[in-house]
């Protein structure tokens, strides 16, 4: 799909899903990159790396993730919202401005690039990241994510270079209702009509994207 497309998917987007624009809500307030710094290689760095290029590929790469992702991210495992117990357990000991400053720096680092494993399973998420699925009514990914997976900051993540053990789970997880923490419900219901091929396609596809 190219660029000039992705206004026109994302109405159509929001016509099927009501109130998606802006669906990751309002920006969080600025954290400090450099206070985010310290709090980050004492309490993060073993699962997500010090610079956010998480060595484990069953955790999530961060860096060059949007702040205010991260945050709600963060805000949600806080308040239950979302689900994971080894997580819950560390943001109970952040407060708001940790948290902001946290998501801060990780939004300022490098993300390191990434690449598919499978030629033909990449071949098979490309096609439906880039154009859907009219026949399962699944909307191209690109329309929310952006064509190169950069998304867009304050509305949706960043997906590119992400491990594919990571999104396969994600959108598992979203697909059985085990994470609910997507506004308005639009993954779950997305995640419902896509098949354990489609998600590995797409996931390989995806850890590909720079």
């Amino acid at each position: 799909m190219r660029h000039a497309q992705a206004p026109a998917v994302l109405l159509i987007l929001a016509a099927v899903f009501p109130a998606l624009v802006l669906a990751e809500g309002t920006p969080a307030a600025k954290g400090d990159p450099a206070k985010g710094q310290s709090l980050a290689s004492t309490v993060c760095a073993a699962c997500h790396g010090p610079d956010g290029n998480s060595p484990i590929p069953q955790n999530p790469s961060v860096a060059g993730q949007h702040a205010s992702y991260l945050y709600k991210q963060l805000s949600d495992f806080k308040a239950g919202r979302r689900k994971n117990a080894i997580m819950a357990g560390i943001v109970a000991g952040l407060s708001d401005e940790d948290m902001r400053n946290v998501a801060a720096h990780y939004a300022t680092q490098k993300p390191r690039p990434d690449a598919a494993k499978d030629r033909t399973l990449a071949a098979a998420g490309q096609k439906l990241y880039r154009g859907g699925d009219s026949d399962t009514g699944v909307p191209a990914c690109s329309g929310c994510h952006s064509p190169n997976g950069a998304g867009i900051p304050a509305q949706y993540p960043r997906l590119a270079g992400q491990h594919g053990d990571y999104t396969t789970v994600q959108l598992q997880s979203f697909r059985s209702g085990d994470r609910g923490n997507d506004p308005n419900a639009m993954m779950r219901t997305i995640a419902a009509r896509l098949s354990d091929k489609e998600i590995a396609a797409l996931a390989d596809y995806i850890a590909g994207l720079r």
